[in-house]
C-alpha cells in the first residue's frame, strides 16, 4: 500500500468538492479500492497504486474542467472517470471564460469580436464606446482567461477618481471607503467570472490589485493585464503617466465613453487627445464601439440613441446661430 498527497491549485475548493462535500463522496464512492481524505486543498490518497495512478490523473481533469469552466458536477464527474469529455459547454471556440455559474463569456456583438481579436494581435487596446457596449466587461473577461492560462502573474484594474456630482471629502470612512464605489463596476466583473473565494485569495495576495489611477505613479506593471477604465475622465499628465508605466509581457487596455467627461469644461480629456496622438504608432489598437453593441437593458440603447439626436440638434442650432 503506497501514499501519496495532491494539491489542488487555482480553484475554488467549494466548487471542486461541492456542497456539504457531494462531489467528495461521489468520488470515493467510484474509488472503492482507495482511501481518500481531503483536507483543505489537499487530497491524501492510500491504496492500490494502479487505482491510484487513475485517480491522480483524473483528478488532475477535474481540476482543470474547475478551473476552466468554474464548475463541475456529478455527470462531469461521471464522464471524466469513464475516459469521456464532459459535454455541455462550448467547442466552437466563442467563449473568452466562464461565469461562476457555469455560463460562456463570449462576445455577444461584432465590435466586441473585434475587441477580442485586438487583443490577440496588439498589447495596447483602446475600446472607445457608449454605457453598456461591454467593453469593460469583456476586457475584463480576456484578463481573466490570461490569469486562468498562466500568460500572467497579475491582473491590475484602475479608475481615476473624478465625481460626478459627488465630492470624496463628505463620503464616510478612510480612503479605501471612499474610492470603493467608484470601482464597484470592476468588483462586479470579477465576481461574475472568479468564485468568492478565490476572488479574495487573489486579491488579498495581490494577484488581482484595483486601484486609483493615482496609484499607478512611479510603478512598472510587468507580466499583467492592466485595464483602466473611465479613461476619459483622465487628463493628458495621467493617461500619459498610466501607458508609460507598461513593463514586459503586459497588455493594456483602456476604455471609456467620450459622451461621459466629468472632468471640468477647461480640461481636456486625456482619452481624447491620445486617440489623436496615438492613432498611427504601431502595436496599439482602436476599437469604436458604438449603440448596436450595447446588451444592457433595450432602453439604454434609446437613451443613448435620444441623448446623442439631442447633443447633434444643439450643434446644429449653435452653427445656425453662429451663421446669422
Amino acid at each position: 500500500m503506497i501514499e501519496k498527497h495532491i494539491v489542488l491549485e487555482d480553484i475554488d475548493l467549494v466548487t471542486f468538492y461541492g456542497v456539504n462535500n457531494v462531489h467528495l463522496q461521489m468520488i470515493k464512492a467510484l474509488y472503492p479500492k482507495l482511501r481518500i481524505v481531503a483536507r483543505g486543498n489537499i487530497i491524501k490518497v492510500m491504496g492500490d497504486e494502479e487505482e491510484m495512478c487513475a485517480f491522480e490523473e483524473n483528478v488532475a481533469k477535474m481540476q482543470q474542467h474547475c478551473a476552466k469552466y468554474n464548475s463541475l458536477n456529478e455527470e462531469a464527474i461521471l464522464q471524466i472517470v469513464k475516459g469521456e469529455s464532459p459535454s455541455g459547454h462550448l467547442t466552437d471556440g466563442t467563449a473568452i471564460c466562464y461565469s461562476v455559474t457555469g455560463k460562456p463569456i463570449a462576445p455577444r456583438s461584432e465590435n466586441q469580436r473585434l475587441l477580442v481579436e485586438a487583443y490577440q494581435e496588439n498589447d495596447m487596446i483602446f475600446a472607445v464606446g457608449p454605457a453598456g457596449s461591454g467593453k469593460t466587461y469583456v476586457s475584463i473577461a480576456l484578463a481573466v482567461r490570461a490569469l486562468k492560462n498562466k500568460e500572467i502573474r497579475k491582473i491590475i484594474l484602475s479608475r481615476p477618481a473624478v465625481e460626478a456630482g459627488e465630492k470624496l471629502g463628505f463620503l464616510p470612512g478612510d480612503m479605501r471607503d471612499k474610492i470603493d464605489p467608484y470601482l464597484q463596476p470592476l468588483y462586479d466583473a470579477l465576481q461574475d467570472m472568479i468564485p468568492a473565494q478565490k476572488l479574495t485569495e487573489y486579491m488579498e495576495q495581490n494577484v488581482i490589485q484595483i486601484a486609483p489611477l493615482a496609484f499607478m505613479r512611479g510603478r512598472t506593471l510587468n507580466d499583467a493585464v492592466v485595464i483602466l477604465d473611465e479613461a476619459q475622465n483622465t487628463t493628458t499628465q495621467q493617461i500619459k503617466m498610466f501607458l508609460t508605466r507598461m513593463g514586459q509581457n503586459t497588455k493594456m487596455i483602456i476604455t471609456g465613453d467620450m459622451t461621459q467627461i466629468d472632468l471640468p469644461r477647461n480640461v481636456k480629456s486625456g482619452l481624447k487627445e491620445a486617440t489623436e496622438v496615438l492613432n498611427n504608432v504601431k502595436g496599439i489598437s482602436f476599437v469604436q464601439m458604438d449603440e448596436r453593441d450595447i446588451v444592457r437593458h433595450k432602453l439604454v440603447t434609446r437613451i443613448v440613441n435620444a441623448y446623442h439626436k439631442y447633443e447633434q440638434s444643439k450643434i446644429q442650432q449653435y452653427e445656425l446661430f453662429n451663421k446669422d
